[in-house]
C-alpha cells in the first residue's frame, strides 16, 4: 500500500517470523530429544514457510473482513470474528499437514522417519505461533493504525495545514500521497471483488458446472490410470544431474560392456575373521568357488 499508515511491511515480517519461530522450536524440541538429524530434514523449513506464509494471508484476509464489517468495534470482538472465520481453515490445514507427516514415521526408512518427525513437529508449533504470536502482532498493527503512526518509524503522523506547504517527497513519505491529502481507508481487496462479482457467478453457471464436472472425470480416470503403470523402483541415472559422468557411465555399463551379465551378487561375511591366517582365505575361497 501507498499509505504509510495502511502499509502492513511489518505484518508480513512478522508473518515470516511466525514460521522461523515454529522451525527453531520445531527442530530444537526434535534434538532435545534425541531424534537424529538427517540431510533430507534441511528442506523442511521450506514447507514449514510456504504453511505459514498461507495461514497468515488467510489471518489478515481475515482481520480485513471483520474490520469492513465492524468499523467501529473494539479489538477483542475483531479478534473473535477473524479467529472465527480464520482459525477452521488453518485448523483444517495444520491438522491434514501433521496427520500425512506422522503417518509417514510408519516407514522402515531412518532418514524419512526422522524428516517426518521433524516437519511434522515444526507444523504444530506453526499453528500455535500463527494462533498466538500472530493474532498478537494484528492487534499490535491495528492500534498503530488508529494511532495514526508510521508504519516503519511508528511517529505519528499528523494531516493538518502545515502539509501544503511540504515538498512532494516529504508528503509521499510521511502521508503517502503527493497530493498533500491524507489517504483515505482503503475498501475491500479487488482480488475479493473479482471473486465475488465475476468468478463465483461464472463458476455457478449450469453449463460452466457440467464443463467442471466433465473436467474432473477425466482428470480422474488419467490418474487412475497413471496410477496403475507406478512401478517399484529407482534408476540410478535420476539421482544425478544430467551433464554428470555417471550417465554415460551406466549407459556404458548396461549396454555395451556388460548387458549380457545379471545383477551383480555379493557376498558379505558378517564375523571377523582371522585373514592372516591361510586356512581361513582358502575355506573363504572354497566358499566362494561353491556359490559360483
Amino acid at each position: 500500500r501507498l499509505s504509510c499508515i495502511r502499509n502492513n511491511t511489518w505484518l508480513a515480517c512478522c508473518g515470516v517470523l511466525s514460521s522461523g519461530l515454529a522451525v527453531l522450536s520445531g527442530f530444537g524440541l526434535m534434538l532435545f530429544c534425541g531424534v537424529p538429524f538427517v540431510v533430507t530434514v534441511a528442506n523442511a523449513p521450506f514447507l514449514i514457510l510456504g504453511v505459514g506464509v498461507d495461514d497468515m494471508f488467510i489471518m489478515i484476509a481475515s482481520w480485513e473482513q471483520s474490520l469492513r464489517k465492524k468499523e467501529k468495534s473494539n479489538v477483542k470482538s475483531l479478534l473473535a470474528e477473524t479467529y472465527a472465520e480464520a482459525a477452521l481453515s488453518v485448523t483444517i490445514t495444520t491438522l491434514t499437514d501433521v496427520l500425512a507427516f506422522f503417518i509417514g514415521t510408519w516407514t522402515a526408512f531412518p532418514s524419512v522417519r526422522s524428516f517426518c518427525l521433524y516437519t511434522g513437529t515444526a507444523f504444530v508449533f506453526c499453528y500455535v505461533y500463527t494462533m498466538t504470536f500472530f493474532g498478537a502482532v494484528l492487534v499490535l498493527n491495528h492500534k498503530r493504525e488508529q494511532g495514526n503512526r508510521h508504519w516503519l518509524t511508528c511517529m505519528r503522523v499528523d494531516v493538518g495545514k502545515d502539509e501544503a506547504e511540504n515538498s512532494c517527497l516529504y508528503n509521499a513519505c510521511c502521508i503517502g500521497s503527493c497530493s498533500r491529502q491524507p489517504s483515505q481507508p482503503e475498501g475491500e481487496h479487488p482480488m475479493s471483488i473479482f471473486f465475488k462479482k465475476y468468478y463465483g457467478p461464472f463458476v455457478t453457471n449450469k453449463w460452466v458446472k457440467l464443463l467442471m464436472v466433465l473436467l474432473y472425470g477425466a482428470y480422474l480416470g488419467g490418474s487412475i490410470y497413471g496410477c496403475t503403470q507406478i512401478r517399484e523402483g529407482i534408476d540410478l541415472r535420476n539421482l544425478a544431474s544430467d551433464d554428470s559422468y555417471v550417465i554415460p557411465y551406466y549407459d556404458d555399463d548396461e549396454t555395451k560392456y556388460f548387458s549380457t551379465y545379471g545383477p551383480r551378487v555379493m557376498v558379505v561375511i558378517t564375523e571377523s575373521v582371522e585373514y592372516w591366517n591361510e586356512s581361513v582365505r582358502l575355506g573363504i575361497e572354497s566358499c566362494a568357488q561353491s556359490l559360483e
